[in-house]
């Protein structure tokens, strides 16, 4: 896949450009579905098939949103998009300035001039320009005088049974809420962080007798506090595990703290970068009587963790 990260950087306009346009945060179902679109309306012309989407999140920008969590990061979005096969993707530097771009500029000289498109693929509800003044029924007219196909997808339900369409901000909140399960269904793999590993309180393996591999959260999302079945990909492998999000109320010492305990793993991976994915919640965090207490519920944890994983790993 070609990585354009700015607009500048397109040369010439691509032959026969099919689009599709969106934040694609969690590239969960839908987004897949749209860029499967893009690829066979591609292959159909014999061109190129394209996503362009956004960096920084717009709502970061227009709103000021910067406590907007996402779901994958930008590292990890880039890759999902390549694997699905798409030709070229541009990641637009997302300013206030873009913003201001009106709906005709942005698809005359951007869209026609600088990409080439002869088909654009969107979901029912796109909007772009300014103030959000182009819709669907605008880019049809504009496709119609400028010589390009509108070829509108259709959402994707839920294969859940309930009868919302996938989006970025039904997964989010399930996330959050810790129904990190539920929003595998939707993105089509588990939910998703990355980190290097850092020093914590030096607790989990001399204190418990369960060593941990601490991560930071940065601007991903943060499942709801409690303990999880995960896997964790590090040293080209996939572990089990089970890790613990949140304040550690035996403790009483209020620090957030992001937690692994990798099963069966004895190397030392401190500045490491790893990859969690979080398979299922196990239960809330509970404050215990003591240390006995605490790891005898551990042990506990792991074997649940232990039965989770073995129809994943």
């Amino acid at each position: 896949m070609e990585l354009i990260d700015s607009l500048d950087r397109i040369a010439r306009p691509y032959k026969n450009a099919v689009i599709t346009i969106g934040n694609f945060d969690g590239v969960h179902i839908g987004h897949q579905a749209l860029f499967r679109e893009v690829i066979a309306k591609a292959e159909e012309l014999n061109g190129a098939s394209i996503a362009m989407t956004f960096d920084p999140h717009p709502l970061r920008v227009i709103k000021h949103n910067k406590k907007l969590s996402l779901i994958t990061m930008r590292e990890q979005k880039l890759e999902l998009i390549s694997a699905s096969g798409i030709d070229v993707l541009i990641c637009v530097p997302f300013t206030c300035e873009f913003a201001e771009m009106s709906a005709k500029t942005f698809v005359e000289d951007i869209l026609v001039n600088r990409i080439g498109i002869k088909a654009i693929v969107a979901g029912e509800d796109y909007t772009f320009g300014k103030d959000r003044e182009g819709n669907v029924a605008l880019l049809r007219s504009y496709g119609q005088v400028l010589g390009f196909d509108v070829i509108i997808s259709r959402w994707i339900a839920s294969t859940s049974g309930e009868p919302d369409r996938i989006s970025s901000t039904r997964i989010r909140k399930l996330v959050a809420d810790g129904r990190v399960d539920d929003a595998q269904k939707l993105m089509g793999r588990f939910y998703q962080v990355r980190g290097a590993v850092v020093s914590g309180r030096d607790r989990g393996g001399k204190l418990l007798g369960f060593p941990t591999a601490n991560i930071v959260f940065q601007e991903e999302l943060c499942p709801r506090a409690g303990v999880y079945a995960v896997t964790v990909e590090c040293l080209d492998r996939n572990f089990m595990g089970v890790a613990n999000i949140g304040y550690s109320p035996t403790f009483s010492d209020h620090i957030f703290t992001v937690e692994i305990h990798i099963l069966d793993f004895h190397n030392d991976i401190y500045g490491k970068k790893i990859r969690v994915n979080f398979v299922q919640r196990i239960r809330d965090e509970i404050r215990f009587s003591g240390i006995s207490e605490l790891s005898a519920q551990i042990r506990k944890d792991i074997e649940i963790a232990r039965n989770i994983l073995s129809q994943v790993i």
